[in-house]
């Protein structure tokens, strides 16, 4: 039987969300470290369960997946010193050039997601022209049944009004040239991520992303 969040984990967050000071978290250390272990040992059955369709995750450690739950507040107005929620990177990070996978989970916010996020420019750029290179696949991956219903569109956030520098203005793959980051997401109800089978079902949704990801992996390669 595979790892399950409990509860208590979401409540620990709804918590911390209402008492985010050092204090409260302080006098609350244990039952952090009960929902984090918690997170731990599902997302060790997560990557084990994913591996079978992507065997590079079989390398990555749970718990080292696990962003901290401390904000960096140096540079930022909102002081408030911890994230309310629980994200794990399986092989997606800021400025990677490696298409991957995350796990987002928090109350009423939680969410699967994949591919590139936040590429560096020479990294965008190569991404680009794979995308009008080799549009036809791109369009197939994304227009596939299964993955247009989970995935109805990529992340449109900061999408750039023009076509950028280096490419035609009729590339057909214009609009896809615009996106600044290249992943979809995939929200998931509470009782979805608390659901005794959600080890098999969020990989199953992840499995959806693979040949996304392959495509933006090849120029790497």
């Amino acid at each position: 039987m595979s790892a399950t969040i409990a509860p208590s984990t979401f409540e620990f967050i709804k918590n911390l969300t209402k008492n985010n000071n050092r204090e409260w978290f302080t006098e609350n250390k244990a039952l952090y470290t009960e929902a984090q272990q918690n997170v731990i040992t599902f997302l060790e059955d997560l990557i084990t369960e994913m591996s079978r369709f992507d065997e590079e995750l079989g390398k990555i450690d749970a718990k080292k997946s696990l962003f901290r739950i401390y904000r960096d507040t140096r540079f930022s107005k909102d002081k408030i010193p911890y994230k309310t929620n629980f994200g794990a990177s399986l092989g997606m990070g800021k400025g990677s050039q490696k298409g991957g996978y995350y796990l987002h989970l928090e109350p009423g916010k939680s969410f699967l997601a994949g591919g590139i996020y936040m590429p560096e420019p020479a990294v965008l750029k190569e991404l680009r022209k794979e995308i009008s290179l080799y549009g036809n696949d791109f369009i197939k991956i994304i227009e596939q049944k299964d993955f247009k219903k989970h995935f109805p569109e990529l992340d449109q956030a900061d999408k750039l009004k023009k076509i950028p520098q280096g490419f035609e203005k009729e590339d057909p793959m214009g609009e896809y040239l615009k996106l600044k980051n290249l992943i979809v997401v995939y929200n998931v109800k509470d009782d979805e991520v608390l659901d005794k089978n959600a080890v098999k079902n969020f990989s199953k949704i992840f499995q959806l992303m693979k040949p996304l990801n392959d495509f933006l992996n090849a120029p790497f390669l």
